[in-house]
């Protein structure tokens, strides 16, 4: 095996585990088969999509997406430099080591964003449901109920809903829910609630 076919198997592995990763992840569906990496902090394939983590929740810095990055930029860097450049082999491992490093030092420092900022604390208005926008999912009949998907701090939430004069709403339309009570949304059409005198900001996606 010669380095240009070195640098290339390391690229091929490294680009398709992560394409792999992400699309698995992506579509929520887990692989056949798992990646058990000899590394502390490193995830397991079968979870994709779920970033490897110690103690405390924080990110390792030597987990599957940095060295799945790692690798990529590493064999394609040195792939590249040793087919159209006429640098010795070690200068060639050197820059290709650089560049993988930092390549997978970007994607931490990305993992490590994600992560401070799925652990902020949650404040009142966070948790509120009222006044959020939602999306009737399942119509509302004329003095009955229906069915509404919103998001609350993030989190996609379903739940009944009714209407506080009893009106129908038909399916797919936007809502704003002005009260929560027993699980279930009372809810009024955006068009109706924007055309009050109310701020509109009392409305949150």
């Amino acid at each position: 095996m010669t380095w240009s076919d070195f640098y290339l198997l390391c690229f091929i592995v490294g680009f398709s585990l992560s394409v792999l990763s992400f699309v698995a992840g992506a579509v929520h569906i887990h692989l056949p088969f798992k990646m058990h990496l000899p590394f502390p902090g490193a995830h397991h394939g079968g979870g994709a999509g779920h970033s490897g983590t110690q103690h405390g929740g924080q990110v390792s810095w030597l987990n599957a997406s940095t060295i799945m990055a790692f690798l990529a930029w590493f064999g394609g860097t040195g792939y590249l430099l040793t087919r159209h450049s006429h640098l010795f082999a070690l200068l060639v491992l050197g820059i290709s080591t650089v560049a993988g490093l930092v390549a997978g030092w970007m994607v931490f420092r990305f993992m490590v964003k994600l992560m401070q900022a799925a652990d902020r604390p949650l404040s009142d208005d966070d948790r509120r449901v009222e006044g959020s926008l939602g999306t009737i999912s399942m119509s509302i009949r004329q003095g009955g109920t229906g069915e509404i998907i919103f998001a609350v701090a993030g989190v996609r939430r379903c739940s009944g809903a009714r209407t506080e004069d009893g009106q129908p709403i038909e399916k797919g339309t936007e809502v704003v829910i002005e009260r929560y009570e027993q699980g279930i949304a009372y809810v009024k059409r955006w068009e109706d609630f924007s055309n009050e005198p109310v701020s509109r900001t009392d409305a949150r996606r």
